[in-house]
């Protein structure tokens, strides 16, 4: 009887120890604690409608934009996927 309850016992304190390494990595992945990169959202003050056969390189081009500079203010942009009367930043802020 003994045997089977320090295999309980084992088992919570396991349960126990797996749940707060998953909640400790959750906290981490959604709180940067000023470690590493950042997350700022750009502001944008300027917006561009693209157009039939804009590519990034020429919207960049018309607004003397660095790539740099262009992918932080448009993060979560697909250059290969285009499609006209999509609204790209082309003046802001960057944080």
């Amino acid at each position: 009887m003994a045997l089977a309850n320090n295999k309980t016992v084992m088992l919570s304190h396991l349960a126990l120890m797996l749940s707060l390494i998953l909640i400790i990595a959750i906290a981490e992945s959604r709180f940067n604690f000023g470690l590493g990169k950042s997350d700022s959202t750009p502001e944008c003050e300027t917006v561009y409608g693209v157009g039939a056969g804009d590519t990034c390189f020429a919207v960049r081009q018309a607004f003397n934009l660095t790539t740099e500079f262009f992918s932080a203010l448009n993060p979560n942009l697909n250059c290969e996927a285009l499609f006209v009367g999509e609204w790209l930043c082309v003046d802001g802020t960057v944080n």
